[in-house]
């Protein structure tokens, strides 16, 4: 029962991860996000998206990686 629970916390991990990896690496690398912000009339908001994209990015890199070393590692030894 517990490996079932971990097992799925870990996919859900992972898919948030990547999820969440694919739209801040979208917003970071391409001026999808400061022509938004432009248009909406908050253009001074675009010098401090750098220090909010890099570590959201890391973050979510870094829940994409836990989500598939626990999905991974649970099959890997079972008790």
């Amino acid at each position: 029962m517990n490996k079932e629970r971990s097992s799925q916390r870990g996919s859900k991990c992972l898919k948030a991860g990547v999820c969440g990896s694919i739209v801040t690496a979208i917003c970071c690398f391409t001026p999808l996000l400061a022509i938004m912000l432009a248009s909406v009339g908050l253009p001074a908001i675009v010098s401090y998206l750098d220090y909010i994209l890099l570590p959201a990015l890391l973050i979510f890199l870094l829940l994409a990686l836990y989500g598939w070393a626990k999905s991974r590692g649970e099959g890997a030894h079972p008790r």
